[in-house]
This record gives C-alpha cells, structure tokens and sequence, in this order.
C-alpha cells in the first residue's frame, strides 16, 4: 500500500513534538562521563599480528594520513628440499589524528581485520605532533576496543567456522580410522602368537 500523501512530514512533526516535550538534560562533562553508542568512532586500535603490510588502508586513506614502513626477510623452507620464502616485516605504524576524518574506510578494506574502532576520544594534546600515534601507541588502544556483539541465533554460521570443523571432522575421522585400523591389526598378532602349533610328523 503506497503511503499517503504528506505521511513523511507527518512523521518528522511527531518526532519534532516528541522532542519538544521531553526535559533537557545538560551532562555534565568531564564529571560524568558520556554514555555513548556501541559503534562510536574514536580512535583506532591496531593488532600488529594480523598486520601483513600490504598497504591497502594506506592508500585507501583520502587523507593520506597513515604511514607505514616495512622490510623483508627471507624465510627459511618449511620441509627440506624446499624454497626459501620472502615476508614483510612491519617497521613502522602510525597514524595522524590531525589529519585523519574518521570516515573508516581502512578499517573497512583490511582484509585481516587489523585495524579496529575504539570508543576512547580523550586524547587531546597540547602539541599537534604529539597526535601522531605510532604502533605501540595504536597497540595500547587496542585494550579499549569493545568486544563484537554476539551473533544472531538465527543467522548463518561462518564460513570459516564451517570450513574449520569439516577440517577438523575429517581429521578426526582419519584418526579414528587409523586407531581402529592399529587395534585390529594387534589383535590379528596376538591371536596369530596365541593359536598352538602342531610338532611335524605328530597329530594334534
């Protein structure tokens, strides 16, 4: 049923009269502190270990206020005979807040979730330079970084999930099969080393 004519107006006027009607509050800051949405933007936590330098947030950034350095090592083969491997090792991580907007985007396109949203916006300085945080700094807020909320019991379950526990189904298969073929075959040895043996040229 298409809504009628003037309905959105309405609408905005009963959130207008709702408003109107209810008794400001003045918080009173920095005595009490904000209560504040589950998805605020403050400032972003970094987890290194997910961190593989690929250099994707920075230059997503349309302010280009991230600012990475790296190197790479080379990695020795894993099984013999192998080849050797190069990695990216993560030198340096920062970010400038005074330049930074807040839009989200490089927590948006890492890949390995190593950038996340922390409610904390008390970090104020007196001297702009000291609003660039480097990791350790981007690590530290990482501690402030509210856990997801829970899942919804009826939505699907992920496909990483899934795809761990057939994995890991399938290996506890394999070592059933493997326990079961083992027992059996002990079982074969200790009835062979039990069965008697008939002397040549005699009867049993």
């Amino acid at each position: 049923m298409a809504p009628f004519p003037g309905s959105g107006l309405a609408k905005g006027l009963a959130v207008t009269l709702r408003t109107m009607t209810r008794k400001t509050v003045t918080e009173q800051y920095p005595d009490v502190q904000p209560e504040l949405p589950p998805r605020t933007r403050g400032v972003i936590g970094l987890f290194e270990e997910n961190c593989t330098v690929c250099m994707l947030c920075a230059r997503e950034c349309p302010d280009w206020c991230i600012y990475i350095d790296s190197h790479k090592e080379t990695v020795p083969p894993a099984a013999p005979g192998g080849r050797e491997r190069s990695r990216n090792v993560l030198d340096r991580f920062a970010i400038d807040f005074s330049l930074c907007m807040y839009c989200g985007i490089c927590i948006e396109v890492c890949p390995f979730d190593a950038l996340f949203w922390s409610p904390e916006f008390e970090y104020a300085e007196t001297d702009i330079r000291d609003l660039t945080h480097e990791r350790d700094k981007l690590r530290e807020w990482m501690w402030t970084v509210p856990a997801p909320p829970a899942l919804d019991p009826a939505a699907e379950e992920p496909k990483e999930i899934v795809a761990a526990r057939k994995t890991a189904d399938k290996l506890a298969a394999a070592q059933a099969a493997a326990a079961a073929e083992a027992e059996a075959d002990a079982e074969a040895e200790a009835q062979a080393g039990s069965e008697p043996t008939t002397p040549e040229g005699g009867e049993s």
